[in-house]
């Protein structure tokens, strides 16, 4: 029986996980390959509803679900931190076990880092615990400033900050915080959400500016003391709450392994995902994918799961002695919350040309409702 290991049940590997096994002919009672997801997390969080968390409009129980209720025929979680990564013999090793596979498909995402002890001084909210800790200093908020800060590049979720800013607006607003009371937005970023078309980055700046919300571009962190934040352009901004995303790296066992490119990530095929070793693939945040004119795709989760898809595709193929015949087209659509229970639809695919064709739709009611569908049906279908 094929073994295929599967390093990280994010949304990039439990597609591929769920994948593998559809395409596989594995049923209940008949396995025909095994495949071994590897997580060190007990819990699975749907990040993408992480905003609404900062702002009480989700719970933890409605974003998480137990890791181990992974559900698909042939799949086995294993749980516990991955302690070395072979890729030239497709290995890896847990709690010092070494497993062995045919294929590997590693989806491990960024190692989150703190820079500058922000974590002294606010709230990292790409964490679960980062986003409800922010929302219990917000409940009880007393008027002031507001940050919203981007502590470095590159950063998953490239929207994230912008919601963020858009959500404790909102919620300002309809709270009655006091008119002292500003939201501000700083980042090393020329521009939001820059490898977009410049149309939908110009749409979601004027979008921020109607909003009353402060927005700072080309900030790029240099200190942080007790209450003001201090960047390279020499420029310092005071603060009373501050919500900050970490800077991302590449986990440590891919680091101290052959995996690690000299992008500082993974580097893989732009089209197959595979890397430089036969029959390993990486997928999701750690890759560094680029388009034909060397443009660097952001970490976007929707990437994630399209790669996914390609991959366990693809991998099917090979095994029943087929040659591989799908490859990565970076397009799809996410949703952007904008307060006041609307959205926007944003996407479009990410041209060759240079020329991204990523449009931005008006903020809807529909479109915060497709987001709410997402997160409800992605447990749904997976768990």
């Amino acid at each position: 029986m094929k073994t295929i290991l599967v390093l990280g049940a994010g949304q990039g590997g439990i597609v591929t996980a769920r994948e593998l096994s559809r395409h596989s002919g594995n049923e209940e009672d008949i396995n025909l390959v095994k495949i071994l997801v590897f997580e060190k997390e007990e819990t699975n969080v749907y990040s993408p509803s992480l905003p609404w968390v900062m702002v009480g409009k989700s719970k933890q129980e409605e974003i998480t679900e137990r890791t181990d209720k992974l559900d698909a025929s042939g799949l086995e979680v294993i749980k516990g931190e991955i302690e070395n990564i072979d890729p030239k013999n497709i290995a890896v090793t847990v709690k010092g076990k070494q497993y062995k596979g045919d294929h590997m498909v590693v989806s491990l995402g960024v190692e989150q880092a703190d820079v500058y002890n922000l974590d002294q001084f606010g709230f990292n909210f790409f964490t679960l615990k980062g986003a409800q800790d922010f929302y219990a200093e917000l409940k009880k908020f007393e008027g002031g400033e507001i940050a919203i800060l981007v502590s470095s590049l590159p950063f998953k979720s490239p929207a994230a900050p912008y919601e963020a800013a858009m959500l404790i607006e909102d919620f300002a607003r309809k709270n009655n915080l006091p008119k002292n009371t500003t939201v501000s937005l700083y980042t090393p970023e020329a521009g939001p959400m820059e490898f977009a078309s410049a149309e939908a980055s110009q749409e979601l700046r004027e979008l921020l500016e109607k909003k009353g919300i402060k927005y700072y571009p080309n900030h790029e962190l240099k200190a942080v003391s007790g209450s003001s934040l201090e960047f390279s352009n020499g420029k310092t901004y005071a603060f009373d709450l501050l919500a900050y995303t970490p800077m991302h790296q590449l986990p440590e066992v891919i680091k101290k392994s052959d995996l690690a490119g000299n992008s500082n990530w993974v580097d893989v095929d732009n089209k197959t995902l595979e890397t430089k070793f036969v029959n390993v693939y990486a997928i999701g945040d750690i890759t560094h994918v680029t388009t034909e004119t060397g443009s660097v795709l952001p970490k976007i989760g929707v990437f994630a799961r399209q790669q996914g898809a390609v991959v366990a595709h693809n991998i099917s193929r090979k095994l029943a002695n087929q040659k591989p015949d799908q490859t990565f087209i970076p397009e799809g659509k996410y949703f952007i919350e904008s307060g006041e229970g609307k959205a926007s639809e944003t996407g479009g695919r990410f041209s060759a040309t240079g020329k991204n064709d990523v449009k931005m739709k008006t903020p809807a009611q529909w479109g915060h409702f497709s987001k709410w569908w997402d997160e409800k049906f992605w447990f749904f279908k997976n768990f």
